[in-house]
């Protein structure tokens, strides 16, 4: 194990108590609540003979032949199997019986973690099978709902079982691999929190840890065996199963998510042909809806509720006539409702790279994406992204270019892209691209970031780099400028430059370089 990963891992222990204190407090909130409502905590059989721990709410005065609808809920990576009661007493109270269970792997449920792999998926039909056959639930009303890694497992569940009529998944994944090697860059401190909690509270598998293992040693003999890995954990492979299944999706993730980015949840959601839902708000994984897993008022579960009441009770309460995508920006607190992804960003505004600029490798220029988790949640809370002083980053280790002064405020809404020509001194590398709100002392706020790492270019000879940046919603005041920085190291990813490398940025006149901003229509 490197030394960086040993680090990130003393990250990984804070997170790990969070969730223990935030575990309790749920225990304990729901269970003042609990005499309204049936809870009982039982055993299920999962895949394989696997014990999977669990929890069970029904409605109050439940019995005889009447029949509710069925919400199965996966907890999230860590979280103990409480995770979800005030929400199931609040679903309960309205209906539904509620069966959340602790995913394989992890707290006193068996086996081992298998990150969303086969036996997870199959465990979730398991647990629908046990419902049906203990619960008062209704076999034609099921539906799936989770945060995190709970959202993955049921995106990936609807999938392979046709029951499933409706899901929301909160925080969650559609392509494992665009979320955590993105640009092919390992996003480095948000993969070592995951390994370094699933390590306290969990039991990797032996392909888990094996995979951990080669991940952070960006071994590339295994590159290819990685991205099999991801994709067969992702609900965006199997689309067309999900889409013939025709269950109804609503997706809630953040702007600043650090493990599961919300470019691949919106390529995920243009995909779907069925009902669905997109919502994408400030803050980081899982902050969004935490709220609400203390039993408080909470936007996300609020829309949860709904889309189930909808979907799995037929009520008419108008979700399935509201613009399907809800964005709320970083900088204002109103929704904005836009009839599907692609009319996000519909005005582009490029600013151009011109000149040439040559930057040294391995130094950190002071442009990084912040630190996994804080940062966001500082953003979501105070609107205090991570800053820079552009004038004074070393260009000798930032590459730099500005637009002019904006006379009226630039609503920057969806993925920026960057185009542009690169010569390196070395086959292998890695970038990081960020984009700025710039003041007029010259202070930048981070609007958005990416990395981008190549293997196997010929030295000295130039190619095309064309990547999406994060996708967002950010307000640039009127009279601030934005600004595009290039560097070489950004703690939040794994580093590919050689020592003593250097990459320079071109724009040939037949092929200008450039940073395309999506602004929404005025």
């Amino acid at each position: 194990m490197g030394t960086h990963r040993k680090a990130l891992r003393t990250t990984a222990v804070g997170a790990v108590s969070a969730t223990l204190i935030a575990g309790g407090v749920l225990g304990f909130t729901p269970a003042a609540q609990a005499a309204a409502n049936s809870v009982r905590f039982v055993d299920i059989t999962g895949d394989g003979g696997t014990t999977l721990k669990a929890n069970v709410v029904t409605p109050a005065g439940a019995d005889g032949p009447h029949r509710y609808p069925l919400l199965v809920m996966p907890t999230s990576w860590g979280f103990p199997q409480v995770q979800y009661l005030a929400q199931a007493q609040k679903l309960a109270d309205s209906g539904y019986v509620v069966v959340a269970y602790n995913v394989r792997g992890f707290w006193q449920s068996g086996g081992g973690i298998e990150v969303a792999g086969p036996p997870d998926v199959a465990d979730a039909s398991k647990v629908i099978d046990w419902a049906l056959a203990n619960t008062p639930s209704d076999a034609g009303h099921i539906g799936m709902a989770g945060v995190s890694y709970g959202a993955g497992i049921s995106l990936l569940a609807a999938a392979h079982d046709k029951r499933i009529k409706a899901v929301a998944s909160l925080s969650g994944w559609a392509d494992l691999i665009d979320s955590i090697y993105s640009g092919r860059t390992e996003h480095s401190e948000a993969t070592a929190l995951l390994d370094g909690v699933g390590l306290v509270t969990g039991r990797p598998s032996a392909e888990t840890s094996e995979v951990f293992k080669d991940f952070f040693a960006s071994d590339l003999s295994k590159e290819q065996e990685l991205i099999d890995w991801g994709k067969k954990r992702s609900a965006a492979t199997y689309v067309d199963q999900i889409n013939k299944n025709g269950a109804a999706i609503m997706l809630a993730n953040a702007w600043g998510d650090t493990i599961f980015p919300p470019n691949q949840i919106a390529d995920f959601y243009h995909t779907l042909t069925g009902p669905k839902r997109l919502e994408l708000r400030p803050g980081d994984h899982a902050t969004a809806e935490l709220t609400g897993l203390f039993g408080l008022p909470n936007d996300v579960w609020t829309d949860t509720e709904r889309w189930f009441d909808h979907y799995l009770r037929g009520e008419d309460n108008g979700i399935d006539r509201e613009q399907p995508v809800e964005l709320k920006s970083r900088s204002t607190g109103g929704y904005e409702g836009y009839p599907d992804w692609k009319s996000v960003g519909v005005t582009r505004r490029k600013i151009a790279l011109a000149g040439t600029a040559t930057v040294h490798a391995n130094v950190d220029s002071g442009a990084d994406g912040g630190i996994v988790f804080l940062s966001s949640i500082l953003d979501q809370v105070a609107q205090l992204p991570p800053v820079a002083s552009i004038p004074l980053l070393p260009r000798r280790w930032a590459a730099v270019w500005q637009s002019e002064r904006y006379a009226d405020a630039q609503q920057v809404r969806g993925t920026a892209t960057l185009h542009t020509t690169l010569t390196p001194t070395a086959e292998s590398g890695t970038l990081v691209a960020y984009l700025y709100d710039v003041g007029p002392l010259g202070l930048g706020k981070l609007v958005t970031n990416a990395p981008y790492t190549w293997h196997g270019r010929t030295p000295g000879k130039a190619f095309d780099v064309d990547l999406d940046l994060f996708s967002t919603a950010y307000d640039v005041p009127a009279g601030h400028r934005l600004a595009l920085v290039i560097d070489t190291v950004d703690p939040l990813y794994v580093e590919h430059n050689p020592s003593g490398a250097q990459l320079t940025f071109s724009s040939p006149v037949d092929d200008p370089s450039y940073v395309s901003v999506p602004l929404r229509e005025q």
